[in-house]
């Protein structure tokens, strides 16, 4: 890339809990941060907010009128924000952009109000403005008093890392010095639910490790849903208190053959990760994080990608999904998060389960991976 991009903060919230020791000790556990839950009829393993973030967000709740009736994705995004915004030291009134998006949005309130409507025939007042999905970028910037542009929008899974590159783009045309980047989901819903089961993708599994992400034996789709949000703030130039920066970003999409689908060797990703490693030797990346949901087609074709670009000298491989499950919008920035985890320690963090994969030099560069429904890839290079 022609201008640095530096990462000086980033934050999340999700089964793994919201500050950094609490999320790197429980990636350094070999324990899924799964639970159960009563949905679509049936008990179902979800991975929900640890206690304390969810405190933390009851607590925002409660703190302002205004926000009692936002759904639990605008929360979400609203606590991770806060968090992010305070270690990189901006300020209320600061001039920066939003945008963080969400795959699903408000589904929660969407359910209940539709569920109401149709046993009362009357819709309420706050129904529509508290499900479009614009509401998290706007409500983010109003709770951080912020005066730039505020932004959402829906790109399946790859949502985050697709607000990254629209972050990225803004900083390098010169139209914003700061950006606030992210998603957010809270998809464990009745409906949300019964429609990943309608697909067929979602882990009947009772097993230690009920999603098999990453191995490409499994004979069964092992998908699980988490909720959660991270959000990282952009700031143009090399600045001196940069977690990492962004080396490289790609983006690629695919014809679509149906609603869903992806090609045998995930065209898209070929594409994205070109794009993203076009000024960099391809052997100096240590890892990627993939994105790999734990279905059998999606870890398949984006093994078969990575091979296709990186050959026989495959970096280290890894997902969190195995762990925390498939955020949907907010699965990718949860991803950077794990990458910048493993370059601060110096740490490779594998799935358990997978062969194992031996760390023989620093970890500089991890490749960062998200796609969505209709291959709609992104790469990003991240470095230290």
């Amino acid at each position: 890339m022609s201008q640095t991009i530096s990462i000086t903060a980033i934050a999340s919230i999700s089964s793994l809990g919201n500050s950094p020791q609490t999320i790197w000790e429980n990636y350094l556990s070999d324990i899924p941060c799964f639970s159960k839950q009563f949905l679509d009829h049936s008990t179902t393993l979800v991975a929900a907010l640890d206690s304390n973030s969810k405190n933390e967000v009851e607590a925002l709740r409660q703190s302002d009128i205004k926000y009692k009736s936002l759904d639990k994705s605008v929360l979400y995004a609203m606590v991770a924000s806060r968090k992010a915004v305070q270690k990189a030291s901006w300020t209320k009134g600061d001039e920066f952009g939003i945008n963080i998006g969400s795959s699903r949005g408000a589904t929660d309130l969407f359910e209940k109000h539709f569920q109401e409507y149709l046993e009362t025939g009357k819709a309420q007042t706050l129904a529509s403005p508290t499900t479009t999905l614009g509401n998290i970028s706007s409500w983010v910037g109003h709770d951080l008093q912020s005066t730039g542009p505020e932004i959402s929008h829906s790109i399946t899974c790859s949502t985050a890392l697709h607000a990254v590159l629209n972050g990225v783009a803004w900083l390098r045309a010169g139209m914003a010095d700061k950006f606030l980047v992210g998603g957010s989901e809270a998809p464990l819903t009745d409906f949300t639910i019964g429609q990943m089961r309608a697909l067929k993708i979602y882990s009947k599994s009772e097993e230690q490790y009920p999603n098999r992400a990453l191995d490409l034996d499994k004979k069964q789709n092992t998908m699980i849903l988490g909720e959660g949000a991270g959000v990282c703030c952009l700031e143009m130039g090399k600045k001196e208190n940069a977690l990492a920066f962004i080396e490289g970003v790609g983006y690629a999409t695919e014809i679509l053959e149906h609603n869903i689908s992806i090609s045998a060797e995930a065209t898209c990703f070929q594409k994205s990760m070109k794009m993203a490693l076009q000024n960099i030797d391809i052997s100096d990346v240590d890892a990627i994080v993939m994105h790999a949901p734990g279905t059998i087609k999606g870890d398949l074709t984006e093994y078969k990608a990575i091979q296709k670009v990186f050959g026989e000298n495959l970096p280290l491989l890894t997902t969190n999904k195995w762990k925390i499950g498939h955020t949907f919008g907010a699965s990718g920035i949860l991803s950077m998060e794990m990458a910048i985890l493993m370059m601060q320690h110096n740490k490779f963090i594998g799935v358990p389960f997978a062969k194992a994969q031996k760390q023989k030099k620093p970890i500089k560069k991890v490749l960062v991976n998200a796609v969505g429904f209709g291959g709609n890839a992104v790469s990003l290079l991240l470095s230290l």
